[in-house]
Protein backbone atom coordinates (compact mmCIF):
# COMPACT_ATOMS: atom_id res chain seq x y z
CA UNK A 1 0.00 0.00 0.00
CA UNK A 2 1.45 3.22 -1.00
CA UNK A 3 1.92 6.08 1.55
CA UNK A 4 -0.86 8.32 -0.55
CA UNK A 5 -3.21 5.27 0.42
CA UNK A 6 -2.51 5.13 4.05
CA UNK A 7 -2.73 8.46 4.74
CA UNK A 8 -6.07 8.58 3.07
CA UNK A 9 -6.85 5.54 5.38
CA UNK A 10 -5.60 7.96 8.17
CA UNK A 11 -8.35 10.33 7.18
CA UNK A 12 -11.30 8.43 6.25
CA UNK A 13 -10.79 7.27 10.07
CA UNK A 14 -10.15 10.13 11.74
CA UNK A 15 -7.09 9.38 13.08
CA UNK A 16 -6.07 12.73 12.25
CA UNK A 17 -6.03 16.57 14.39
CA UNK A 18 -6.44 19.93 13.24
CA UNK A 19 -4.85 22.78 13.98
CA UNK A 20 -5.95 26.26 12.73
CA UNK A 21 -3.88 29.29 13.44
CA UNK A 22 -5.16 33.33 12.75
CA UNK A 23 -1.61 34.47 12.48
CA UNK A 24 -1.12 38.86 11.84
CA UNK A 25 -0.62 38.11 8.26
CA UNK A 26 -1.77 34.58 7.44
CA UNK A 27 -4.18 31.82 8.76
CA UNK A 28 -3.14 28.84 8.49
CA UNK A 29 -5.03 25.06 9.00
CA UNK A 30 -2.45 22.36 9.26
CA UNK A 31 -4.07 18.95 9.30
CA UNK A 32 -1.37 15.93 10.98
CA UNK A 33 -1.73 12.36 10.92
CA UNK A 34 -0.59 9.72 13.88
CA UNK A 35 2.61 10.54 13.59
CA UNK A 36 2.17 13.80 14.13
CA UNK A 37 3.38 14.89 10.86
CA UNK A 38 1.56 17.75 8.49
CA UNK A 39 -0.59 15.71 5.72
CA UNK A 40 -2.09 18.60 4.39
CA UNK A 41 -2.54 22.43 4.71
CA UNK A 42 -4.13 25.64 3.84
CA UNK A 43 -3.82 29.40 4.29
CA UNK A 44 -5.08 32.69 3.69
CA UNK A 45 -3.12 36.05 3.75
CA UNK A 46 -4.39 39.10 5.48
CA UNK A 47 -3.76 42.24 6.85
CA UNK A 48 -4.36 44.47 9.96
CA UNK A 49 -5.57 47.84 9.30
CA UNK A 50 -5.18 51.14 10.94
CA UNK A 51 -8.83 52.79 11.84
CA UNK A 52 -9.03 56.18 14.19
CA UNK A 53 -5.67 55.43 14.83
CA UNK A 54 -6.48 51.82 16.01
CA UNK A 55 -5.01 48.46 14.53
CA UNK A 56 -7.74 45.98 14.20
CA UNK A 57 -9.34 43.29 11.74
CA UNK A 58 -13.37 43.36 10.17
CA UNK A 59 -15.18 40.60 12.00
CA UNK A 60 -16.14 40.33 8.51
CA UNK A 61 -12.68 39.23 7.10
CA UNK A 62 -12.08 37.22 10.70
CA UNK A 63 -14.86 34.82 9.15
CA UNK A 64 -14.24 35.28 5.59
CA UNK A 65 -10.52 34.60 6.30
CA UNK A 66 -11.04 31.67 8.49
CA UNK A 67 -13.19 29.90 6.28
CA UNK A 68 -11.05 30.23 2.95
CA UNK A 69 -7.81 28.85 5.44
CA UNK A 70 -10.58 25.75 5.91
CA UNK A 71 -11.26 26.06 2.14
CA UNK A 72 -7.80 25.78 0.79
CA UNK A 73 -6.81 22.96 3.35
CA UNK A 74 -10.17 20.81 1.88
CA UNK A 75 -9.04 21.61 -1.44
CA UNK A 76 -5.42 19.70 -0.64
CA UNK A 77 -6.73 17.11 0.59
CA UNK A 78 -9.25 16.68 -2.44
CA UNK A 79 -5.80 17.20 -4.26
CA UNK A 80 -3.89 14.89 -2.39
CA UNK A 81 -5.61 12.29 -1.59
CA UNK A 82 -8.54 12.25 -3.41
CA UNK A 83 -11.63 12.50 -1.11
CA UNK A 84 -13.72 15.00 0.91
CA UNK A 85 -12.74 16.03 4.28
CA UNK A 86 -15.67 15.09 6.31
CA UNK A 87 -14.62 14.92 9.96
CA UNK A 88 -11.03 14.92 11.36
CA UNK A 89 -10.38 12.87 15.29
CA UNK A 90 -9.68 16.65 17.42
CA UNK A 91 -8.87 20.61 16.50
CA UNK A 92 -7.98 23.22 17.98
CA UNK A 93 -8.15 27.29 17.34
CA UNK A 94 -4.77 29.37 17.81
CA UNK A 95 -4.48 33.27 17.16
CA UNK A 96 -2.36 35.91 17.78
CA UNK A 97 -2.40 36.62 21.62
CA UNK A 98 -3.58 39.64 23.67
CA UNK A 99 -6.07 42.14 22.60
CA UNK A 100 -9.60 43.47 23.46
CA UNK A 101 -12.65 42.14 21.73
CA UNK A 102 -16.15 42.28 23.69
CA UNK A 103 -19.85 41.75 23.46
CA UNK A 104 -22.77 42.12 25.00
CA UNK A 105 -25.50 39.69 26.02
CA UNK A 106 -26.78 39.61 22.19
CA UNK A 107 -23.13 38.33 21.14
CA UNK A 108 -22.66 41.72 19.70
CA UNK A 109 -19.34 43.21 19.64
CA UNK A 110 -19.21 46.41 21.10
CA UNK A 111 -15.92 48.21 19.49
CA UNK A 112 -13.99 47.04 16.53
CA UNK A 113 -11.40 44.21 17.79
CA UNK A 114 -7.98 46.43 19.14
CA UNK A 115 -5.20 43.92 18.69
CA UNK A 116 -1.98 43.10 20.08
CA UNK A 117 -0.46 45.76 18.12
CA UNK A 118 -2.29 48.49 19.80
CA UNK A 119 -0.02 50.81 22.30
CA UNK A 120 -2.70 53.15 23.23
CA UNK A 121 -3.03 51.71 26.99
CA UNK A 122 -0.33 53.22 28.48
CA UNK A 123 -1.76 54.85 31.83
CA UNK A 124 -3.95 51.61 32.29
CA UNK A 125 -1.22 49.45 32.30
CA UNK A 126 1.13 51.89 34.51
CA UNK A 127 -1.56 52.00 37.29
CA UNK A 128 -2.50 47.96 37.24
CA UNK A 129 1.34 47.63 37.30
CA UNK A 130 1.43 49.35 40.41
CA UNK A 131 -1.91 48.14 41.63
CA UNK A 132 -1.15 44.52 41.44
CA UNK A 133 2.52 44.69 41.60
CA UNK A 134 3.06 42.56 38.61
CA UNK A 135 3.44 43.30 35.25
CA UNK A 136 0.77 44.25 32.94
CA UNK A 137 2.03 44.91 29.31
CA UNK A 138 0.17 47.26 26.73
CA UNK A 139 -1.39 44.51 24.71
CA UNK A 140 -2.81 42.82 27.57
CA UNK A 141 -7.01 42.61 27.86
CA UNK A 142 -6.90 43.34 31.19
CA UNK A 143 -4.84 46.79 30.09
CA UNK A 144 -7.23 47.85 27.54
CA UNK A 145 -10.43 46.98 29.56
CA UNK A 146 -9.11 50.02 31.99
CA UNK A 147 -7.98 51.87 29.73
CA UNK A 148 -11.74 52.07 28.24
CA UNK A 149 -12.98 52.95 31.71
CA UNK A 150 -10.28 55.69 31.83
CA UNK A 151 -11.43 57.20 28.57
CA UNK A 152 -15.09 56.94 29.91
CA UNK A 153 -15.87 55.08 27.32
CA UNK A 154 -19.65 53.82 27.01
CA UNK A 155 -19.73 50.40 26.17
CA UNK A 156 -17.60 48.76 29.16
CA UNK A 157 -21.32 49.15 31.03
CA UNK A 158 -22.54 46.91 27.89
CA UNK A 159 -19.61 43.82 28.41
CA UNK A 160 -21.53 40.87 29.04
CA UNK A 161 -18.19 38.81 27.76
CA UNK A 162 -14.52 39.80 27.02
CA UNK A 163 -11.96 37.43 24.75
CA UNK A 164 -9.53 37.34 22.52
CA UNK A 165 -9.63 36.29 18.97
CA UNK A 166 -8.82 32.54 19.50
CA UNK A 167 -11.67 32.56 22.44
CA UNK A 168 -13.97 34.15 19.70
CA UNK A 169 -13.34 31.80 17.16
CA UNK A 170 -13.36 28.78 20.08
CA UNK A 171 -16.82 30.43 20.96
CA UNK A 172 -18.17 30.44 17.87
CA UNK A 173 -17.56 26.93 16.42
CA UNK A 174 -17.96 25.31 19.82
CA UNK A 175 -20.16 27.54 21.94
CA UNK A 176 -18.01 27.38 24.75
CA UNK A 177 -16.29 30.50 26.59
CA UNK A 178 -12.94 29.59 27.49
CA UNK A 179 -9.09 29.36 26.10
CA UNK A 180 -6.18 27.57 27.51
CA UNK A 181 -4.44 29.15 30.60
CA UNK A 182 -1.74 30.37 27.94
CA UNK A 183 -3.82 32.38 26.29
CA UNK A 184 -5.71 33.34 29.59
CA UNK A 185 -2.25 34.49 30.84
CA UNK A 186 -2.22 37.53 28.48
CA UNK A 187 -5.51 38.92 29.68
CA UNK A 188 -4.90 38.90 32.97
CA UNK A 189 -2.60 37.55 35.64
CA UNK A 190 -2.71 33.51 36.73
CA UNK A 191 -1.60 32.01 39.92
CA UNK A 192 0.55 29.10 38.90
CA UNK A 193 -0.99 26.87 41.91
CA UNK A 194 -4.01 27.10 41.26
CA UNK A 195 -3.79 27.19 37.03
CA UNK A 196 -6.59 30.03 37.65
CA UNK A 197 -7.13 33.75 37.32
CA UNK A 198 -5.14 35.07 40.23
CA UNK A 199 -8.21 35.33 42.87
CA UNK A 200 -6.33 38.73 44.66
CA UNK A 201 -6.18 40.65 41.59
CA UNK A 202 -9.34 40.00 40.95
CA UNK A 203 -10.88 41.14 43.69
CA UNK A 204 -8.05 44.37 43.59
CA UNK A 205 -9.91 45.48 40.40
CA UNK A 206 -13.30 44.91 41.03
CA UNK A 207 -12.89 47.34 44.12
CA UNK A 208 -10.70 49.57 41.65
CA UNK A 209 -13.51 49.83 39.44
CA UNK A 210 -16.10 49.53 42.03
CA UNK A 211 -17.25 53.27 42.20
CA UNK A 212 -18.13 52.91 38.25
CA UNK A 213 -20.99 50.35 39.72
CA UNK A 214 -21.20 48.40 36.59
CA UNK A 215 -23.19 45.80 36.41
CA UNK A 216 -20.30 42.90 36.29
CA UNK A 217 -17.31 41.58 37.93
CA UNK A 218 -14.45 40.77 36.19
CA UNK A 219 -14.57 37.47 36.79
CA UNK A 220 -17.81 37.13 34.87
CA UNK A 221 -17.09 37.93 32.20
CA UNK A 222 -13.43 36.77 31.51
CA UNK A 223 -13.23 33.00 29.66
CA UNK A 224 -13.21 29.74 31.53
CA UNK A 225 -9.61 28.58 32.01
CA UNK A 226 -8.22 25.01 30.97
CA UNK A 227 -5.39 23.47 30.74
CA UNK A 228 -3.51 21.33 28.14
CA UNK A 229 -4.97 18.30 27.41
CA UNK A 230 -8.58 19.35 29.05
CA UNK A 231 -12.00 18.94 26.95
CA UNK A 232 -12.87 22.13 25.56
CA UNK A 233 -16.02 21.35 23.45
CA UNK A 234 -17.42 20.01 20.45
CA UNK A 235 -18.00 21.39 17.38
CA UNK A 236 -21.51 22.41 17.14
CA UNK A 237 -23.71 22.38 14.01
CA UNK A 238 -23.95 26.38 13.60
CA UNK A 239 -20.02 25.84 14.29
CA UNK A 240 -19.75 23.22 11.25
CA UNK A 241 -21.73 25.67 8.68
CA UNK A 242 -19.53 28.36 9.49
CA UNK A 243 -15.82 27.05 9.14
CA UNK A 244 -17.44 24.89 6.06
CA UNK A 245 -20.52 26.67 4.08
CA UNK A 246 -20.77 23.77 1.76
CA UNK A 247 -22.06 21.51 4.46
CA UNK A 248 -19.21 18.65 4.12
CA UNK A 249 -17.97 19.10 7.90
CA UNK A 250 -19.57 17.27 10.45
CA UNK A 251 -20.45 18.53 13.61
CA UNK A 252 -18.98 16.69 17.04
CA UNK A 253 -15.49 16.87 16.27
CA UNK A 254 -13.83 17.28 20.12
CA UNK A 255 -11.60 20.25 20.58
CA UNK A 256 -8.91 21.25 22.63
CA UNK A 257 -8.09 24.56 24.67
CA UNK A 258 -7.96 28.00 22.08
CA UNK A 259 -4.12 28.85 22.78
CA UNK A 260 -2.23 31.75 21.83
CA UNK A 261 0.75 31.78 19.24
CA UNK A 262 3.22 32.15 22.04
CA UNK A 263 1.71 28.59 23.50
CA UNK A 264 1.82 26.90 19.76
CA UNK A 265 5.46 28.41 19.46
CA UNK A 266 6.61 26.66 22.09
CA UNK A 267 5.09 23.54 21.32
CA UNK A 268 6.06 23.32 18.12
CA UNK A 269 9.37 23.92 19.45
CA UNK A 270 9.43 21.15 22.15
CA UNK A 271 9.82 24.27 24.58
CA UNK A 272 7.50 23.77 27.60
CA UNK A 273 9.85 22.18 29.87
CA UNK A 274 11.50 24.00 32.42
CA UNK A 275 14.50 26.41 31.42
CA UNK A 276 13.83 25.73 27.83
CA UNK A 277 13.43 28.84 25.46
CA UNK A 278 12.25 29.81 22.08
CA UNK A 279 12.38 32.69 19.53
CA UNK A 280 9.09 33.58 17.46
CA UNK A 281 10.30 35.73 14.96
CA UNK A 282 7.70 37.11 12.83
CA UNK A 283 5.50 40.38 12.47
CA UNK A 284 6.39 40.55 15.99
CA UNK A 285 9.30 38.82 17.72
CA UNK A 286 8.75 37.16 21.44
CA UNK A 287 11.00 35.23 23.37
CA UNK A 288 9.64 32.59 26.12
CA UNK A 289 12.09 31.25 28.76
CA UNK A 290 10.28 28.70 31.26
CA UNK A 291 11.17 29.82 34.57
CA UNK A 292 12.97 28.14 37.26
CA UNK A 293 11.82 30.46 39.22
CA UNK A 294 9.54 33.68 40.38
CA UNK A 295 11.59 36.79 39.35
CA UNK A 296 12.75 39.10 41.80
CA UNK A 297 11.49 41.93 41.06
CA UNK A 298 8.57 43.63 38.62
CA UNK A 299 9.81 44.86 35.00
CA UNK A 300 7.27 46.06 32.93
CA UNK A 301 9.65 45.16 29.87
CA UNK A 302 9.22 41.63 30.32
CA UNK A 303 5.69 39.88 30.38
CA UNK A 304 4.59 36.79 32.59
CA UNK A 305 2.19 34.08 31.26
CA UNK A 306 2.35 30.59 31.11
CA UNK A 307 2.81 27.54 29.08
CA UNK A 308 -0.17 25.59 27.45
CA UNK A 309 0.30 23.44 30.88
CA UNK A 310 -0.05 26.45 33.03
CA UNK A 311 4.29 26.49 33.96
CA UNK A 312 5.52 30.20 34.28
CA UNK A 313 7.19 31.48 31.17
CA UNK A 314 9.09 34.83 30.94
CA UNK A 315 8.54 36.70 27.26
CA UNK A 316 9.77 39.78 25.71
CA UNK A 317 8.07 40.68 23.56
CA UNK A 318 8.35 43.41 20.58
CA UNK A 319 5.72 44.50 18.93
CA UNK A 320 7.90 45.04 15.45
CA UNK A 321 9.70 42.47 13.61
CA UNK A 322 9.90 41.75 10.16
CA UNK A 323 7.22 43.71 8.43
CA UNK A 324 9.32 46.81 7.88
CA UNK A 325 11.80 43.95 5.82
CA UNK A 326 9.22 42.57 4.17
CA UNK A 327 8.67 46.44 2.95
CA UNK A 328 12.38 45.93 1.45
CA UNK A 329 11.66 43.03 0.15
CA UNK A 330 9.12 44.21 -1.88
CA UNK A 331 10.88 47.37 -3.19
CA UNK A 332 13.57 44.94 -4.34
CA UNK A 333 10.59 42.57 -6.00
CA UNK A 334 9.09 45.61 -7.89
CA UNK A 335 13.28 46.93 -9.00
CA UNK A 336 13.51 42.90 -10.78
CA UNK A 337 10.06 43.48 -12.33
CA UNK A 338 11.10 46.96 -13.78
CA UNK A 339 14.00 45.11 -14.89
CA UNK A 340 11.91 42.76 -17.33
CA UNK A 341 12.86 39.84 -15.00
CA UNK A 342 10.15 37.22 -13.14
CA UNK A 343 11.93 36.37 -10.05
CA UNK A 344 10.06 34.12 -7.56
CA UNK A 345 9.20 35.70 -3.72
CA UNK A 346 11.13 32.91 -2.02
CA UNK A 347 14.38 33.52 -4.12
CA UNK A 348 14.40 37.65 -3.28
CA UNK A 349 14.28 36.85 -0.07
CA UNK A 350 16.75 34.17 0.12
CA UNK A 351 19.12 36.12 -2.29
CA UNK A 352 18.86 39.25 0.24
CA UNK A 353 19.28 37.55 3.55
CA UNK A 354 22.53 35.35 2.29
CA UNK A 355 23.99 38.84 1.10
CA UNK A 356 23.61 39.66 5.49
CA UNK A 357 26.09 36.90 5.43
CA UNK A 358 28.50 38.83 3.47
CA UNK A 359 28.27 42.05 5.35
CA UNK A 360 30.56 44.13 7.97
CA UNK A 361 29.83 42.33 11.04
CA UNK A 362 28.51 45.97 12.89
CA UNK A 363 26.43 46.29 9.37
CA UNK A 364 28.72 48.97 8.32
CA UNK A 365 27.60 51.95 10.59
CA UNK A 366 24.16 51.82 8.95
CA UNK A 367 21.12 51.99 11.04
CA UNK A 368 17.61 51.64 10.97
CA UNK A 369 14.19 51.33 13.05
CA UNK A 370 11.37 49.21 12.27
CA UNK A 371 9.16 50.39 14.43
CA UNK A 372 5.71 50.62 12.31
CA UNK A 373 3.64 50.69 15.67
CA UNK A 374 4.54 51.76 19.22
CA UNK A 375 7.02 49.52 20.93
CA UNK A 376 7.17 49.68 24.74
CA UNK A 377 10.74 48.29 25.43
CA UNK A 378 11.77 51.36 24.09
CA UNK A 379 8.91 54.01 25.28
CA UNK A 380 7.59 54.45 22.00
CA UNK A 381 3.48 54.63 21.69
CA UNK A 382 3.67 54.84 18.30
CA UNK A 383 6.22 53.95 15.33
CA UNK A 384 7.88 55.42 12.19
CA UNK A 385 9.92 53.07 9.98
CA UNK A 386 13.53 54.60 9.47
CA UNK A 387 16.74 54.12 7.78
CA UNK A 388 19.34 56.89 8.66
CA UNK A 389 23.22 57.07 7.71
CA UNK A 390 27.03 58.74 7.93
CA UNK A 391 28.76 60.09 4.81
CA UNK A 392 31.31 57.72 6.77
CA UNK A 393 28.87 54.05 6.62
CA UNK A 394 29.22 51.40 4.23
CA UNK A 395 26.48 51.49 2.57
CA UNK A 396 26.60 48.30 0.26
CA UNK A 397 23.83 45.73 -0.20
CA UNK A 398 24.86 43.35 2.07
CA UNK A 399 25.69 45.87 5.22
CA UNK A 400 21.96 46.83 4.53
CA UNK A 401 20.69 43.63 4.68
CA UNK A 402 22.59 42.73 7.68
CA UNK A 403 21.59 46.08 9.52
CA UNK A 404 17.98 45.11 9.07
CA UNK A 405 18.04 41.65 10.32
CA UNK A 406 20.02 43.25 13.52
CA UNK A 407 17.15 46.35 13.56
CA UNK A 408 14.44 43.46 14.37
CA UNK A 409 16.35 41.77 16.84
CA UNK A 410 17.70 45.09 18.58
CA UNK A 411 14.36 45.45 21.00
CA UNK A 412 14.76 41.81 21.95
CA UNK A 413 18.01 41.85 23.12
CA UNK A 414 16.94 45.10 25.41
CA UNK A 415 14.18 42.88 27.05
CA UNK A 416 16.71 39.91 27.46
CA UNK A 417 18.93 41.98 29.17
CA UNK A 418 16.75 42.70 31.98
CA UNK A 419 16.21 38.42 32.31
CA UNK A 420 20.64 37.45 31.65
CA UNK A 421 22.07 40.47 33.61
CA UNK A 422 19.31 41.44 36.66
CA UNK A 423 17.57 38.14 37.06
CA UNK A 424 19.93 36.04 36.06
CA UNK A 425 18.00 33.48 33.78
CA UNK A 426 19.38 30.47 32.28
CA UNK A 427 18.29 28.72 29.40
CA UNK A 428 19.81 24.65 28.50
CA UNK A 429 18.22 25.21 24.91
CA UNK A 430 16.56 28.14 23.12
CA UNK A 431 15.29 27.26 19.39
CA UNK A 432 14.39 29.89 17.13
CA UNK A 433 10.81 29.18 14.46
CA UNK A 434 8.92 31.69 12.56
CA UNK A 435 9.48 33.27 8.80
CA UNK A 436 13.23 34.72 10.04
CA UNK A 437 14.32 31.35 9.94
CA UNK A 438 13.45 30.28 6.64
CA UNK A 439 16.38 30.97 4.84
CA UNK A 440 18.84 28.54 6.26
CA UNK A 441 21.49 29.43 8.85
CA UNK A 442 20.98 33.31 8.31
CA UNK A 443 18.35 34.46 10.69
CA UNK A 444 19.42 31.25 12.89
CA UNK A 445 23.10 33.02 12.86
CA UNK A 446 21.88 36.75 13.87
CA UNK A 447 19.74 35.53 16.60
CA UNK A 448 22.56 33.69 17.90
CA UNK A 449 24.73 36.88 17.35
CA UNK A 450 22.16 39.03 19.31
CA UNK A 451 21.71 36.27 22.25
CA UNK A 452 24.94 35.37 22.17
CA UNK A 453 23.84 31.91 22.52
CA UNK A 454 23.88 28.59 20.35
CA UNK A 455 20.21 28.49 18.70
CA UNK A 456 18.82 25.68 17.48
CA UNK A 457 16.41 25.23 14.67
CA UNK A 458 14.10 22.16 13.46
CA UNK A 459 12.93 21.26 10.21
CA UNK A 460 9.36 22.83 10.89
CA UNK A 461 10.95 26.60 12.05
CA UNK A 462 9.05 28.06 9.37
CA UNK A 463 5.39 26.76 10.23
CA UNK A 464 5.16 26.15 13.78
CA UNK A 465 1.96 27.80 15.10
CA UNK A 466 -0.29 26.11 13.41
CA UNK A 467 1.21 22.66 13.23
CA UNK A 468 1.58 23.27 16.96
CA UNK A 469 -2.04 23.87 17.80
CA UNK A 470 -2.48 20.59 15.68
CA UNK A 471 -0.06 19.03 18.34
CA UNK A 472 -2.01 20.00 21.65
CA UNK A 473 -5.24 18.93 19.60
CA UNK A 474 -3.85 15.27 19.23
CA UNK A 475 -1.87 15.21 22.86
CA UNK A 476 -6.17 16.04 24.06
CA UNK A 477 -6.85 13.34 21.77
CA UNK A 478 -4.45 10.74 22.63
CA UNK A 479 -2.83 11.25 26.07
CA UNK A 480 -2.18 8.85 28.50
CA UNK A 481 -3.65 8.37 31.84
CA UNK A 482 -1.15 11.07 34.04
CA UNK A 483 1.50 11.92 31.11
CA UNK A 484 2.24 15.88 31.27
CA UNK A 485 2.59 17.44 28.02
CA UNK A 486 6.20 17.48 28.26
CA UNK A 487 6.36 13.96 28.47
CA UNK A 488 4.03 13.69 25.33
CA UNK A 489 6.14 15.87 22.95
CA UNK A 490 9.60 14.24 24.36
CA UNK A 491 8.62 10.96 23.99
CA UNK A 492 6.10 10.57 20.71
CA UNK A 493 6.42 13.80 19.03
CA UNK A 494 10.16 15.08 18.72
CA UNK A 495 12.12 11.60 20.02
CA UNK A 496 13.39 11.65 16.26
CA UNK A 497 13.48 15.55 15.30
CA UNK A 498 15.97 16.51 12.86
CA UNK A 499 17.27 20.00 14.11
CA UNK A 500 20.31 22.01 13.48
CA UNK A 501 22.28 24.02 16.37
CA UNK A 502 24.44 27.24 15.26
CA UNK A 503 27.00 28.27 17.57
CA UNK A 504 27.24 31.95 17.70
CA UNK A 505 30.21 33.64 15.52
CA UNK A 506 32.70 35.69 18.91
CA UNK A 507 32.66 38.40 15.30
CA UNK A 508 29.46 38.34 14.77
CA UNK A 509 28.72 39.20 18.59
CA UNK A 510 30.94 41.78 19.05
CA UNK A 511 28.99 43.31 15.78
CA UNK A 512 25.91 42.70 16.90
CA UNK A 513 27.27 44.94 20.38
CA UNK A 514 28.63 47.94 18.15
CA UNK A 515 25.40 47.97 16.34
CA UNK A 516 23.44 47.96 19.75
CA UNK A 517 25.82 50.87 20.77
CA UNK A 518 24.82 52.74 17.69
CA UNK A 519 21.27 51.51 18.11
CA UNK A 520 20.75 53.16 21.63
CA UNK A 521 22.61 56.41 20.10
CA UNK A 522 19.79 56.69 17.75
CA UNK A 523 16.98 56.31 20.00
CA UNK A 524 16.32 60.09 20.01
CA UNK A 525 16.23 60.11 15.94
CA UNK A 526 13.36 57.71 16.24
CA UNK A 527 11.44 59.70 19.37
CA UNK A 528 11.87 62.73 17.15
CA UNK A 529 10.32 61.32 13.94
CA UNK A 530 7.23 60.19 16.25
CA UNK A 531 7.33 64.06 17.04
CA UNK A 532 7.67 65.60 13.82
CA UNK A 533 6.23 62.83 11.16
CA UNK A 534 2.61 63.05 11.85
Amino acid sequence: MSSKEIIKGYIEKADTSLGIELGSTRIKAVLIGPDHSPIASGSHGWENKLVDGIWTYDMEDIISGLQAAYADLRQDVRASYGIDLETVGSMGISAMMHGYMVFDDKGELLVPFRTWRNTITARASEILIDLFDYPIPHRWSIAHLYQAILNGEDHVADISYMTTLAGFIHFKLTGRKAVGVGEASGMFPIDTRTGQYNKTMLDQFNQLVADNNFPWRLEDILPEVLSAGDYAGSLSEEGAKLLDPTGTLKAGIAFCPAEGDAGTGMTATNSVGIRTGNVSAGTSIFLMAVLEKDLKAVHPEIDLVTTPAGDLVAMVHCNNCTSDIDAWARVFGEFTKALGLEVDKAKIYDTLYFEALKADKDGGGLLSYNYLSGESITGLDEGRPLFVRTPNSNFSLANFMRMNLYSLLATLRIGYDILEKEEGTKLDKLYGHGGLFITEGVGQAMMAAAIGSPVSVMETAGEGGPWGMALLAAYMRNKAEGEELKDYLNNRVFKDAKETTLEPDPADVEGFKAFMDLYHKGLELEKRAVEILK
